[in-house]
């Protein structure tokens, strides 16, 4: 009974990776996923491989029992392939055969009646495997993702139930190996079975969370320039501050508004007027730190936190301004004036961006009445956003009178 329950065993964990992986292609081609395509054909050969190798026995020949073991340990270089693609690296084909390469010389070199011995060797290959693929699954190279336990528990457990027969194959008795080979037999298409489950529950876990994560730094971005928009802007300047708030250190915004835009546009038309925001985005993320936050928080008025001093925020916003006007753009033959004005603020540990922002406007607009082209520093912090609101609207008033420049 025991051989017959292991069969069965066998065919159901073939029948659900089956299914699994053609779900895994299907949804693969559905959302152009280069990585589940893998992972689903890995599934696919290695039901095939074991369903062939479990319904026929003994009546395969030497030659097609060899290459149908092949194939299965090709599947398993095909999930570790897979791995690695989701990461967004390449496959590694030698590493894809070389398990299958490994097992052939190991049959063709053993003595036949060495069963246990290929058995052992088998199980080693395809627990390198599920380490090589733990490990890929564990790092993520362009950016972490939360809660992955999961992707590196599942293949170690797989790893460790294939070696747990060699680990212990010193403390079994020669007389007791027929029992042994056979408890394991039955282990492992059990332990097939959750493996192939839990599988696909990381992968899709970590599918899902990349698309989650995308979607959302889509909903971050300026579609233009590539920077922060001034949602995604917020909220990495909160995340920012508290960290700085945390060690005692004091943050630096400062506020960008491009000169005369708007006669960019009707001079040369709107797409000359999106490339100089384009331009002006690059010279912004070129002349600041990793560290540093910018993004496109307006038409053409962008914004950056710094954890810096105000002092050392207005040498910086000295150089964008340097930078920009030096950058030379010619249109249809003519030079385009390339300045901005910039408003900085400063304030201690934990101050709010909104009252950073205000007293950043305020500078601005200093600047902006000062001759443009310059950089303006706040002398200090408002003593309420309701009060620059106030002088904001005033201000927007009295522009209204007068003849457009900007």
């Amino acid at each position: 009974m025991m051989s017959l329950d292991s069969i069965t065993l066998y065919l159901v964990a073939t029948m659900v990776a089956a299914l699994l992986g053609a779900m895994m292609v299907f949804f693969g081609k559905q959302e152009n996923s280069a990585a589940l395509k893998w992972w689903g054909t890995a599934y696919l050969l290695g039901a095939a491989s074991v369903a062939l190798w479990t319904a026929t026995g003994d009546k395969l020949g030497p030659h097609l029992y060899l290459a149908l073991n092949a194939v299965g340990f090709v599947a398993c270089g095909m999930v570790w392939n897979a791995a690695r693609v989701f990461h967004g690296r390449k496959p590694n084909w030698p590493g894809l055969v070389l398990g299958a390469i490994a097992w052939v010389a190991a049959v063709m070199l053993l003595d036949p009646a060495a069963s246990m011995l290929r058995m052992i060797i088998g199980a080693g290959i395809v627990s390198v495997y599920a380490a090589l693929t733990a490990s890929e699954l564990w790092v993520e190279r362009r950016k972490s993702l939360k809660r992955r336990w999961p992707a590196f528990v599942v293949p170690v457990m797989h790893g460790c139930v294939l070696m747990l027969p060699i680990l212990l194959g010193s403390f079994l008795r020669p007389h007791d190996a027929g029992f042994s080979t056979s408890v394991w037999v039955t282990v492992f298409a059990v332990e097939l079975v959750l493996y192939a489950v839990g599988t696909v529950f990381v992968i899709f876990m970590l599918v899902s969370e990349r698309t989650v994560t995308a979607h959302r730094t889509a909903a971050s971005t300026d579609l233009l320039t590539g920077m922060l928009n001034r949602r995604g802007f917020s909220e990495a300047c909160a995340r920012m501050i508290e960290r700085e708030a945390k060690g005692g250190r004091p943050v630096t915004v400062m506020i960008f508004d491009i000169d005369h835009f708007k006669s960019i546009n009707d001079r040369f038309g709107h797409p000359a007027g999106d490339e100089m925001l384009k331009l002006f985005s690059t010279v912004v993320v070129n002349n600041l730190r990793i560290s540093d936050l910018s993004g496109r928080i307006g038409g053409e008025e962008f914004a950056a936190l710094l954890p810096c001093a105000l002092e050392e925020g207005v040498l910086v916003a000295e150089r964008v301004r340097e930078a920009f006007e030096t950058s030379g753009v010619v249109v249809d033959d003519g030079a385009v004036d390339t300045t901005v004005s910039i408003g900085v603020a400063g304030g201690p540990a934990g101050t709010e961006l909104e009252v950073l922002l205000a007293s950043a406007d305020t500078a601005l607009y200093q600047a902006k009445r000062g001759g443009r082209n310059r950089v303006e520093a706040a002398e200090e912090l408002p003593l309420s956003l309701e009060n620059w609101r106030r002088q904001s609207a005033a201000r927007i008033g009295a522009s209204k009178t007068q003849p457009a420049t900007a």
